[in-house]
């Protein structure tokens, strides 16, 4: 009976290139919406994910990574002297506003970090040398954000908060959905724009033609000697602030441990894990905002309609073939029979349509990433999970039609 499956699917072929078709686009509508709405989970926690660091220490009131108050860099000091710390590193995190050629302007998140430090660095990086953020108001951004900057490429520049800003390097996957661009630079650097980039005496902005002009007077590299200079950007004083604290623990530490001696050291702060706070930021944009439940809607929804789709066609192709049903009950063929050759008919249909489906998913989530930034998720696991959920989606439309099936009436034969 198993050739008799393969017939039936094959009988007619643009009919069942019609119902192929179908079934590619319920696995591509349920594997885009599950793969944005988890790619989008994952985006909004890249940052703590991608960091080399076993404990982010934050303040007590911290809502998620990016939304938390600030830190006296004196904690910094003392976190260095806790038992079981091997390295404490600073992480600030200021807004920004950019102002590019052409007069672009648009919001950002700078991420400040010690370029020469071990706990975090930007990864996936394409150009350009994570050294040369050594070098005053320099900076590294996504491939994808290029255009929201009005950038072309190394070397080109703009301000922030009135500052004057040079693009040394760019990324690749580094972008989250939910967030303002980001923008790596030092912490020398993230810590100049934050408390004296807006509202000094020094005004520089980028005209038409790509020139800076600071303080009414043009100039092409932010420093000839006729121009009022921007602010030597200095290490972090005991007055300033910081965001987080990145700590790594001595070899054998147990990290449970360490955070609570964290806790009780740093007042006013509270010890995460990188996995931890991870998980806090996806539980912020899952549960605490519009975004999450959308996202997750649709994904449940692509589910329903995929069903619904699969379903339409197995019981549209067995309706169609009720007379050779008929004859095969006629002839003495028990329902299990019949079972077995809808199940199987469903199972070619599944493998046939997942097949050119999860392809076609695999080109648009590469397409989309690194043109536009957007993450679509698909793992091993979760293509082997759609792989399922199209089996299980073929198989249980096939239950459908195996009801009409066994209820033939074998004389349907002998009528005109």
């Amino acid at each position: 009976m198993a050739s008799l499956a393969r017939k039936n699917l094959l009988e007619d072929i643009p009919r069942f290139l019609i119902a192929q078709a179908g079934i590619v686009f319920a696995v591509t509508l349920v594997t885009v919406q599950i793969g944005i709405f988890r790619g989008f989970l994952k985006s909004t926690a890249l940052v703590p994910e991608e960091s080399a660091a076993d404990i982010w220490v934050s303040s007590a009131e911290m809502v998620y990574f990016e939304l938390t108050p600030s830190l006296p860099v004196e904690l910094l000091f003392l976190a260095r002297e806790v038992e079981g710390v091997d390295l404490a590193e600073p992480l600030l995190l200021p807004p920004g506003q950019w102002k590019g050629p052409g007069g672009t302007i648009a919001p950002l998140r700078l991420i400040g970090f010690d370029p020469g430090g071990e706990l975090f660095s930007p990864w996936n990086l394409s150009q350009g040398r994570v050294a040369e953020l050594q070098t005053p108001y320099t900076m590294i951004v996504d491939d994808s954000q290029l255009d929201a900057l009005n950038l072309q490429g190394l070397g080109d520049q703009g301000t922030i908060n009135s500052l004057p800003a040079t693009l040394v390097g760019i990324t690749e996957g580094t972008q989250s959905i939910a967030s303002s661009v980001f923008v790596f630079t030092s912490l020398e650097t993230a810590n100049t724009y934050a408390t004296t980039g807006i509202g000094t005496s020094v005004n520089c902005q980028v005209d038409g033609t790509g020139n800076i002009r600071c303080n009414n007077r043009y100039e092409r590299d932010l420093s000839p000697e006729s121009v009022e200079p921007a602010p030597t950007p200095s290490p972090l004083r005991r007055s300033d602030v910081l965001t987080h604290i990145l700590i790594r623990a001595d070899r054998g530490e147990d990290l449970q441990e360490l955070k609570q001696r964290l806790n009780e050291a740093l007042p006013g702060t509270q010890a995460f894990t990188r996995q931890e706070l991870a998980q806090r930021t996806r539980n912020y944009w899952q549960s605490r905002t519009g975004i999450g439940f959308v996202l997750g809607f649709g994904a449940g929804l692509g589910v329903v309609v995929g069903i619904a789709i699969v379903g339409q066609i197995l019981y549209s192709s067995v309706s169609d073939r009720l007379k050779e049903f008929g004859t095969l009950k006629a002839m003495g063929a028990s329902d299990w029979v019949l079972y077995r050759v809808i199940i199987e008919q469903a199972l070619w249909m599944a493998v046939l349509g997942y097949l050119p489906g999860m392809a076609l998913c695999l080109g648009l989530s590469h397409w989309v990433s690194t043109g536009m930034g957007i993450i679509i998720l698909i793992t091993p696991a979760s293509a082997a999970g759609i792989f399922l959920l199209t089996t299980v989606m073929c198989v249980g439309s096939g239950f459908f039609a195996i009801q009409k099936v066994t209820r033939v009436d074998p004389a349907i034969v002998f009528k005109a």
